[in-house]
């Protein structure tokens, strides 16, 4: 029997009366449930007796990565292992939602991703406010996340069902991109999870995106970006600066958020970002200008925190889309982002002259101008091209604000 193709095994039709299972090579098995759902099985003989071990569902497991999976536990039979008494020991000891998603972030996402806090808080974890720690396990369940709600459910007894309705319930909250986001958080636990529980197939697989999303280029003209700075500069502490400082420095709304004291050295007029606080595991100096150091001077400094913007003294404030909502409102400016901050203070810089690269290190951008091989050779730190294109930028928002803005500015060569 010729072996499975991908285009074979997209088109393969279950029969509504009976599971079918289609060999491939080495022990693989493609199972298609008469609900139609598929998953990978290997089949090996272990004390003169048949085996069989679950390895993942598709499509999230693929037709290469399942052979890859056979093919290792083949050679792991050849030693002398038994794959599936192990995976029964290990799915049966703990796997109940809360614990496969501690160890999903212990194993996989933290050790792979320095982003994997997100990861943790699209899921439902978050850091415990009274016991600041980088272990996952000392994370506490969200008020609104899956943790909440199925963290003592068996995994392997969630649905589809139960997959759609919690992210119906984020679209319904009014949070149709964010719905996107756990449901890609989720997937990727489910899949990691299906090679070490019990699961007849992912409950995410045929689980649509809760929403369609297209590129943005929203960038504020002149005229918005003063409603919304002047609308901001109305807010109390400390919605008020923090919105002004994405304005100011176009750094990343988590960031900024959790800018501290520790971080800003005000006579050097530099803010110095660790590489566990950014998106791309790379340290970051970000030049203040001016405009930015009499922001930051309006701070007040909070007793007993590092931060500068808190609400609890213990974590950086959230709550962005009520601040949001409230700066629509008194700016009349719609239809933005925060994020549209950030690409507005690009599109802004390369108004004024200067080049792509060092746009892109203001932005601590990895991609685009310093990817790949230049990326590797590039160590050039455009520290001084990096000051005077942020001090440009704030004299250019400076006059935006006054009625006095000019793009006659000398080109900040990289």
């Amino acid at each position: 029997m010729a072996k499975l193709t991908d285009a074979a095994v997209l088109k393969k039709r279950p029969d509504p009366n009976k599971r079918i299972e289609i060999h491939d090579a080495g022990g693989l098995y493609l199972v298609i449930q008469p609900s139609g759902a598929k998953s990978w099985a290997f089949r090996y003989r272990f004390a003169g007796k048949s085996r069989k071990l679950t390895i993942g569902g598709y499509p999230s497991t693929d037709l290469a990565h399942a052979r890859a999976r056979a093919a290792a536990e083949h050679v792991r039979v050849q030693g002398g292992a038994d794959p599936a008494t192990e995976h029964m020991v290990a799915s049966t000891a703990a796997d109940d939602f809360a614990t496969v998603a501690v160890q999903f972030l212990q194993r996989y996402a933290k050790p792979k991703n320095r982003g994997w806090k997100e990861t943790a808080r699209l899921i439902g974890l978050i850091p415990d406010p009274t016991n600041p720690s980088d272990d996952p396990a000392t994370f506490v369940a969200h008020k609104d996340g899956a943790v909440k709600k199925w963290g003592h459910r068996k995994i392997a007894d969630l649905t589809r069902a139960d997959i759609n309705r919690h992210l119906d319930g984020i679209v319904d909250r009014g949070s149709p991109i964010a719905a996107n986001r756990v449901f890609a958080a989720l997937r990727k636990m489910f899949g990691w999870a299906e090679t070490r529980y019990a699961l007849k197939a992912n409950p995410c697989d045929r689980v649509e995106r809760p929403s369609a999303e297209v590129s943005r280029d929203r960038i504020l003209t002149d005229d918005e970006l003063k409603s919304v700075w002047v609308a901001a500069g109305e807010l109390e502490w400390p919605f008020g600066p923090f919105v002004q400082l994405l304005a100011l420095t176009g750094q990343r709304l988590n960031e900024v958020a959790g800018m501290a004291w520790s971080e800003l050295d005000l006579e050097k007029k530099l803010w110095t970002l660790p590489r566990g606080r950014v998106k791309n595991d790379k340290g970051h100096e970000v030049p203040l200008s001016a405009q930015a150091i009499k922001v930051i001077r309006s701070v007040p400094k909070v007793a007993g925190t590092d931060m500068l913007f808190t609400t609890t003294g213990d974590s950086p404030i959230s709550g962005f889309s009520k601040t949001k909502a409230t700066i629509d409102e008194q700016s009349g400016v719609t239809d933005w982002t925060f994020h549209d901050l950030r690409r507005t203070l690009a599109s802004g810089m390369a108004r004024l002259g200067i080049n792509l690269p060092v746009i892109e290190k203001v932005l601590n951008h990895s991609s685009g101008s310093f990817r790949g091989i230049v990326g590797i050779y590039q160590r050039h730190s455009f520290a001084d091209e990096k000051r005077a294109a942020l001090d440009a930028w704030g004299r250019y928002v400076a006059g935006v604000i006054d009625g006095q803005t000019t793009t006659n500015v000398v080109p900040i060569r990289a």
